[in-house]
């Protein structure tokens, strides 16, 4: 491919609203071009990226046994209504209704829509297992959509779904799966984690995400350096305190605090440490009645250890809690408590509230915590003295750098990671909610077990960027970079010497299948190496007229801080020396 041939339209500055590295380098290097909030064009040197991101994906999901399908991005809402997502998704499923006043959505996911091609094509126990995949656009009305490609509303996904007859074979299909993703991975060229994951809205028990590691990302990976633990932040387990609780050693006193009203300044003003402090955090839920009025709203005192912060995602699979909390309001506070925030505990309410204890806070002996009176604390609580035991002890807060790990081979640390493919187990959630059997073995009707399998295909290139760039530009893995080859010619439209070497390094390189450019657009030496260091290709070759008088060019591999020179009948085998042909996918 020769530049002149090609579309390069490369910035200087990045937009205003472009908020991270990936979002900036590719707007500046002419890869993505905005079109609305979250929606993007993909421009060629773009879309090269992605083609070969999906050209991985492909080869690798077919290697695994799965089979490539494309079903529509437009579908019907009753089959939505059939699982109840319809109504449940929220605003980010994108609703619209056609000329007849049909309802319709923009699929953000596709599992209603492969159990029903699987109800009615998979009869028998004879034709499973069966993976289906697509690679497809998928729409997510995101109500902040920002970081370009990394949290956009319109985005490319690779989603599968296995079936299978029983759960122990829907279990060997998710490894099948999981063992791919990590050929996917690896074959990118990314530093990545996979990690144990809760299934969020999708549902099942089984799930990993696969993280590129990068400080910019928005996710906390927890990992043990001394073990083969991870897990993402809402996951990851914080274990109960060994030991019994310590006995009780101050007396319970009403202590002044004016104006503290957080653990840390209670802390400060009395000369403790933080991890002496319980926070008190108040959630409320609602039973509704058959017309959806409310009939019934229970109230929540959570106790926290000061220094620790609640997660929401186990706090949501309390007994209790998992039909859905909010935070109580103030007026709900101020009739329980008799007090505002700041200064609530558990002891002297005004009205009962159940108490679900952190397992940090309920061994923990002459602790802190608000008297339920404004500037006032009461120090030394104790359980059992001072109030009754906790009605419900669960893990309710995030882990911390430091933890022991749930393996037990240490301790914890945490990084930022980017998730950009994500596996789960479902059973027959989506079965069992729309009928979708086949005859077993045993002649009766089952449910078909059910995995699903996603990648972002179009985040995953501003990942890349997120882990591999520098002042200059991006830094592209081979596997993923628009082109693996730029060649260089200075002063090509006025040496037919340089002219004639250009050209016939790039047919080689090209006969060879390697994907490779030559940059024959005549710009100045400077401003040539600018815009390949910005667009990131990971091998240049230079050509001058003084480097052919010597026999010589010069190799630069875009992470070398000065260029190699290399003879001119050696530069073919020296580059492709350089390559991992066979792993590289060709456009």
């Amino acid at each position: 491919m020769k530049a002149s041939q090609f579309y390069i339209s490369t910035l200087r500055e990045a937009p205003a609203d472009a908020e991270v590295v990936s979002h900036q380098l590719m707007t500046r290097a002419g890869m993505i071009k905005k079109l609305g909030a979250g929606i993007y064009s993909y421009m060629p040197l773009g879309l090269r990226v992605i083609h070969k991101v999906e050209a991985i994906v492909r080869e690798e999901m077919n290697r695994a046994g799965a089979v490539e399908l494309t079903m529509p991005v437009v579908q019907p809402a009753e089959l939505w209504q059939e699982t109840g997502r319809f109504d449940k998704m929220g605003p980010e499923l994108l609703r619209i209704q056609d000329r007849h006043g049909r309802d319709f959505v923009v699929q953000p996911t596709s599992e209603e829509v492969i159990t029903d091609i699987a109800r009615q094509d998979l009869r028998s126990y004879k034709q499973l297992p069966r993976n289906l995949y697509q690679i497809q656009t998928k729409f997510r009305d995101e109500r902040r959509p920002r970081f370009g490609l990394m949290r956009g509303r319109e985005f490319i996904m690779k989603d599968a779904y296995s079936f299978d007859r029983d759960q122990a074979a829907a279990k060997a299909s998710y490894q099948v799966m999981a063992t791919a993703y990590r050929r996917i991975f690896d074959r990118f060229g990314l530093t990545y984690r996979a990690v144990a994951a809760d299934s969020g809205a999708i549902g099942g028990d089984l799930s990993e995400e696969f993280q590129v590691i990068a400080a910019t990302g928005e996710d906390a990976i927890v990992y043990c350096p001394s073990s083969d633990y991870a897990a993402n932040l809402e996951k990851a387990e914080a274990l109960a305190p060994a030991g019994p609780r310590p006995a009780a050693v101050q007396a319970l006193s009403r202590t002044p605090t004016p104006g503290k009203s957080t653990c840390a300044d209670v802390a400060l003003l009395l000369g403790v440490p933080l991890v002496s402090t319980v926070k008190s955090l108040v959630l409320a839920t609602e039973e509704l009645g058959v017309a959806g009025e409310i009939v019934k709203t229970r109230i929540w005192l959570l106790l926290l250890r000061g220094d620790h912060d609640m997660n929401e995602v186990k706090v949501s699979k309390v007994a209790g809690l998992d039909g859905g909390f909010r935070f109580a309001t103030g007026a709900e506070i101020e009739a329980h408590f008799g007090c505002k925030a700041g200064y609530l505990g558990p002891i002297g309410l005004k009205q009962p509230v159940t108490v679900v204890a952190d397992r940090e806070v309920a061994v923990m002996a002459d602790w802190i915590c608000g008297a339920n009176e404004v500037d006032f604390h009461l120090t030394g609580v104790n359980w059992g003295r001072d109030l009754p035991e906790p009605e419900l002890v669960a893990d309710l807060r995030n882990v911390a750098e430091g933890d022991a790990s749930p393996d037990g081979k240490g301790v914890l640390a945490i990084e930022r990671g980017i998730e950009v493919g994500h596996v789960f187990y479902l059973g027959t959630k989506y079965s069992r909610a729309m009928n979708a059997t086949f005859l077993g073995e045993d002649g009766k009707p089952a449910f078909f077990e059910m995995g699903c399998y996603g990648i972002g295909i179009t985040r995953l290139p501003a990942a890349a960027i997120e882990q591999n760039h520098d002042e200059r530009g991006i830094i592209w893995p081979d596997a993923i970079a628009p082109f693996a080859v730029v060649i260089c010619p200075i002063g090509m439209d006025r040496s037919a010497d340089v002219k004639a070497a250009a050209e016939k390094l790039h047919d080689q390189l090209r006969d060879n299948g390697v994907d490779v450019l030559l940059d024959d657009r005549g710009e100045r030496p400077g401003a040539m190496f600018a815009d390949w260091e910005l667009i990131g290709v990971p091998h240049r070759v230079v050509i001058s007229d003084r480097g052919l008088k010597d026999g010589q060019l010069e190799y630069q591999h875009r992470r070398d801080s000065a260029p190699t020179k290399v003879a001119v009948s050696d530069v073919f085998a020296f580059v492709t020396g350089r390559l991992a042909i066979a792993a590289l996918p060709t456009l």
